[in-house]
């Protein structure tokens, strides 16, 4: 876990009165569980979508089957529909997605074991990133939480 990263979102959100969401495939609630382990985080955090299977993004947060058949789930498209579509349900400010191949196996020449894309959504701003994270699963999954976590605090900082 993040503890201390954790912490410091969850009181940035808090001291600006703002609510979070996400929207997670690879890291399967991490980043959720990060920010509702510290106490108070449910002044800031209004819930969590896991859409593990291409289906249920598509049941549960309205990611388009074109978009999915063309780009895939780990791509640029897919996460920005993500967040963005995850925000609107939630009706929260701020909206992570993440969506990968954490491994060991899984990945090809084209989307490397590793890959992860994380997307920001909040009103009138909407940024993905690529990242290629190397280690085990474990670590794939903690650090795309730990990036996410900064995507987050730089955001507010900068508002």
């Amino acid at each position: 876990m993040n503890y201390e990263k954790s912490k410091e979102v969850v009181e940035l959100l808090i001291n600006r009165k703002l609510k979070i969401t996400s929207a997670e495939s690879c890291t399967g609630g991490l980043f959720a569980a990060n920010i509702t382990s510290i106490s108070g985080s449910s002044e800031c955090f209004e819930g969590s979508f896991v859409t593990y299977s291409n289906e249920i993004k598509h049941k549960m947060i309205n990611v388009r089957e074109e978009t999915l058949e063309k780009y895939g789930a780990v791509s640029e498209e897919c996460v920005l529909e993500m967040a963005e579509n995850s925000r609107k349900i939630m009706k929260s400010d701020i909206s992570i997605a993440i969506s990968g191949i954490a491994g060991p196996s899984g990945g090809t020449d084209e989307k490397p074991v590793g890959l992860v894309w994380i997307c920001l959504s909040a009103d009138g701003y909407i940024k993905a990133y690529k990242n290629i994270f190397k280690g085990d699963r474990d670590k794939v999954r903690e650090e795309s939480v730990y990036f996410a976590l900064c995507l987050v605090e730089n955001f507010i900082k900068k508002c």
